[in-house]
């Protein structure tokens, strides 16, 4: 709900800004996402503001920052912009485009997008009705050529809708799914931030599968189908069940989106990780997408041939911090709760000695008490070892030495 007095909401905005607005040429503006979140009364820790000047967009940008002593870099010297870097958050500076500040609005995404602040006048510009999209709740486009220019605008409109629980436009979304083949030529880069934003967003999967549906992932996540999808949409209440015994399934999202993301690539481990790659995601997230699809067909089995104390060392060395991972989407492929719930017991037991083993003795131990050379044997007998101490038979470090000298005859 809009405020009754959106300026004075816009004015009372401006007052987190960390330099004067007196600093500001005269017919400076805000616009962009700044209004649009001061009108829905949407708080944030870190400031985001755009400025759109007639001139000298970026010889005020400099100036602000060397009076303040923030940092300063010209993002796009043709188009004259330039980003001022405080400790609370970043500044743009921008020439409006096309001549005027309402052809500058009209080249813009979403009309809800579309409305800017005349800080002089305290006054609104609003040329294509965004205030009421704002009242309405909806994202509206302004034009299909605007959609078509930056074909990211069509993934935005998911991850807006996510973010300010909107809903699309009918014709909005037509078009979107016109221009949906235009996706594939922005840089992955971009396509993987929006995707981010719907895998951890507590709204995201409704948009998800919308932009599935919508075909705006069929390019860059070709293993994915609707069984995959409706896959990771469950991983939400599957992980909110986890935190209710482990919160730290609540405290570490990446685990439940890197989750969903595992499901979305399909099983094939080398399609998988060509998909991932093509995103761009970092080496981690291949190595975690990768050990998860790798690892899941043995936990699987596990429902019908339970692994043994020795399976489980071995399981959990394998799989180490990977596993809160592994186990979401185990239990989203219909692994029963009874099979994965001793072993989420152990893992976020720090003290277990299977998922989390603390040696006895270390290889120059054996080296000297058994009188052996430093070879591959060291380890194999410091990993018979280990289990022997998890089954049991052993307690200590003289009794692991015996057991040892006792295994080498």
């Amino acid at each position: 709900m809009i405020l009754a007095s959106p300026k004075e909401r816009l004015a009372e905005f401006l007052q987190s800004l960390p330099f004067s607005v007196a600093e500001l040429p005269d017919e400076a503006c805000l616009v962009g996402g700044a209004v649009r979140d001061a009108l829905l009364q949407r708080q944030s820790d870190y400031i985001d503001f755009d400025f759109v000047l007639p001139e000298k967009a970026v010889e005020t940008a400099r100036d602000i920052a060397k009076k303040y002593h923030a940092g300063f870099v010209v993002l796009d010297e043709a188009r004259q912009i330039a980003r001022v870097v405080f400790r609370q958050g970043t500044l743009d500076f921008a020439l409006q485009e096309g001549g005027s500040l309402e052809r500058d609005l009209r080249r813009r995404d979403y009309c809800a997008n579309a409305i800017a602040y005349h800080i002089r006048s305290n006054s609104l510009v609003d040329p294509l009705n965004g205030l009421a999209d704002l009242e309405n709740r909806v994202l509206r486009m302004v034009t299909p050529e605007n959609l078509a220019d930056d074909p990211l605008r069509l993934l935005r409109a998911y991850r807006q809708a996510a973010q300010l629980g909107f809903r699309l436009d009918g014709a909005t979304r037509h078009q979107i799914q016109r221009l949906a083949p235009l996706i594939k030529n922005i840089a992955a880069e971009r396509v993987q931030h929006e995707l981010n934003y719907l895998l951890r967003h507590r709204d995201g999967d409704r948009w998800l599968a919308l932009a599935f549906q919508d075909g705006l992932f069929s390019h860059w996540l070709p293993g994915a189908d609707q069984i995959s999808l409706e896959r990771a949409q469950g991983l939400t209440n599957i992980c909110a069940t986890f935190a209710q015994v482990y919160p730290q399934f609540t405290e570490e999202p990446d685990w439940l989106a890197l989750a969903k993301l595992a499901c979305l690539v399909g099983t094939d481990p080398e399609k998988a990780h060509q998909a991932i790659a093509c995103l761009k995601y970092s080496r981690h997230e291949l190595r975690t997408i990768g050990l998860v699809l790798e690892m899941l067909p043995q936990l699987l089995r596990a429902a019908d041939q339970p692994l043994n104390l020795r399976e489980q060392y071995f399981f959990f060395q394998s799989t180490k911090d990977t596993f809160p991972t592994l186990a979401l989407v185990a239990q989203g492929f219909g692994l029963p709760s009874g099979t994965i719930e001793p072993l989420l017991k152990r893992y976020f037991t720090p003290q277990d000695p299977v998922a989390h083993p603390v040696p006895l003795l270390s290889g120059k131990d054996l080296i000297r008490e058994l009188h052996l050379s430093p070879s591959p044997q060291i380890g194999q007998l410091l990993t018979e070892i280990q289990i022997a101490h998890i089954e049991g038979k052993v307690r200590n470090k003289a009794e692991a030495i015996a057991w040892g000298r006792d295994y080498l005859c």
